[in-house]
């Protein structure tokens, strides 16, 4: 389904399609025309969750008592006539790891649990746009798992799709609750595919933006103002069941705050493509990745119909030493993660400001590799996962892969590219497997080059090349 004909489609509420059932972009008109009410659609979402919220276990923290009285204060403004912000009255929920005033935070953790007494910079900016923020979605307990998304606070969150299966990590109850319909907004994490993983598994999409594009501040806040360790590699990126609705978060959320000193004043530019005029590489199994026949099958579909639409597709990758590259990813990770954690068993050298900047050396090194090679491509087109979503599997033993068993944490073979150098990633629907459980494919650009993927899957959208979101059946 192309933008277009979307849009078209849900020019107003009809029997049998509810107010849960349509981009957050198309309900902000439907609220700015008086067609639903702020209170209407609060309720909408509330009652999915009510629904559904056993069996999934994706919404786990709910403020409805205050999301009620901000949706009347919502409908009040309105009616007033006053001006209002692109999300104003659309109720959304939030990763369990944002701070929200007044909502309960825990991260997955009886440690962190807390009540955050102000907001993050992603809460006060999505507050400030006017959306009515009413609850946490589940994670992954420290977010310290990219497949799944259990913890000991509030247990498990099962996939809309079969709830025998996982929805991916850290971030599996935000990808959950949208392809349930229980929120129609999220914005999550990713350092390890957390973003990306729970789009593909939950059949929705999932932005992780450019490395220092959205501000950190609230975000995994650690009781008693200790450091961020975590200053490379993650980021904080926009999950949704359309393409507009992840271009406006990300343009509310995006920017600097005056906190978070990394973040870069790089504009987002709009970006208009042509299918016939862009350069794609295929990559069906990158170097060191084990990846399904299924999902191959997907990435080779998509890249194939692109090519008959006449865009230029080679299967192409920068010459860089990929084992290089997962190694140093793994130090990194392991160390900025650990580094405040005597028993996280690094390397007496990986404590060392030596170690790190030598280690910071060969990450610019690898960049400047990458930004050479798009200076020639445009986007690369390459699996999200391994596989599509598997059973549940709290020992998180070893993935089956066409029969074989791999690794559970090779996993992040698929993702440690992108983090490990800053490149913005798209995560977007492609199709189902044998089982009827969603596939999804990445598109990848340069650093900075958000709206240009973004540009590149509405095309591939409009040309039926991918098939837009696809609400699992009985949800």
């Amino acid at each position: 389904m192309d933008h277009g004909t979307a849009t078209a489609r849900v020019g107003a509420p009809r029997p049998g399609e509810g107010l849960t059932d349509v981009p957050a972009t198309v309900l902000a008109r439907w609220l700015r025309e008086g067609r639903c009410s702020a209170v209407e659609l609060l309720d909408a979402h509330l009652a999915r969750i009510e629904a559904d919220g056993p069996a999934l276990n994706a919404v786990v923290s709910v403020d409805a008592e205050g999301a009620r009285r901000r949706a009347a204060d919502a409908d009040r403004a309105l009616q007033r006539g006053e001006r209002v912000g692109p999300l104003h009255g659309i109720p959304m929920t939030l990763k369990d790891g944002h701070d929200v005033a007044g909502l309960r935070t825990t991260l997955g953790t009886h440690e962190l649990d807390h009540v955050a007494g102000e907001d993050g910079t992603v809460a006060a900016r999505l507050r400030a746009a006017g959306a009515n923020i009413f609850g946490h979605s589940n994670v992954a307990a420290w977010l310290a798992d990219h497949s799944q998304s259990v913890n000991p606070v509030f247990g498990r969150t099962a996939n809309p799709w079969d709830a025998g299966r996982v929805p991916g990590g850290s971030s599996g109850g935000a990808a959950a609750a949208l392809a349930a319909g229980m929120t129609p907004l999220e914005v999550g994490s990713d350092m390890v595919g957390s973003t990306r993983l729970p789009a593909h598994f939950c059949g929705v999409y999932g932005l992780k933006p450019t490395e220092h594009r959205v501000p950190l501040t609230g975000f995994f806040r650690i009781p008693g103002g200790a450091p961020r360790s975590a200053r490379v590699m993650v980021c904080l990126g926009p999950l949704a069941r359309d393409i507009d609705d992840l271009e406006l978060v990300l343009r509310v959320i995006a920017g600097p705050d005056g906190h978070d000193s990394d973040v870069a004043p790089v504009p987002l530019e709009p970006a208009a493509v042509r299918l016939g005029d862009l350069r794609l590489a295929v990559a069906p199994r990158p170097p060191g990745a084990t990846v399904s026949t299924a999902v191959r099958a997907q990435v080779e579909r998509v890249a194939s119909a692109a090519s008959d639409a006449g865009a230029r597709v080679d299967a192409r990758l920068p010459a860089i030493d990929w084992d290089e590259l997962h190694e140093l990813f793994g130090d990194l990770l392991m160390t900025v993660t650990g580094i405040f954690a005597p028993g996280a068993g690094l390397r007496d050298e990986q404590r060392t400001l030596v170690w790190y900047l030598g280690a910071l050396a060969r990450r610019e090194r690898l960049i400047a590799a990458w930004d050479a090679f798009f200076a020639e491509v445009d986007a690369i087109i390459c699996p999200t996962a391994m596989t599509s979503a598997f059973a549940h599997d709290e020992t998180r033993g070893p993935i089956d892969v066409d029969g074989t068993p791999v690794d559970y944490n090779d996993q992040g073979r698929l993702h440690a590219f992108t983090n490990l150098t800053g490149m913005p990633a798209l995560a977007v629907p492609a199709g189902l497997d044998h089982d009827g459980m969603p596939i999804g494919i990445q598109i990848v650009g340069p650093r900075w080059s958000e709206m240009r993927l973004l540009a590149i899957a509405r095309e591939l959208e409009s040309a039926g090349i991918i098939p837009g979101f696809r609400r699992p059946p009985g949800s």
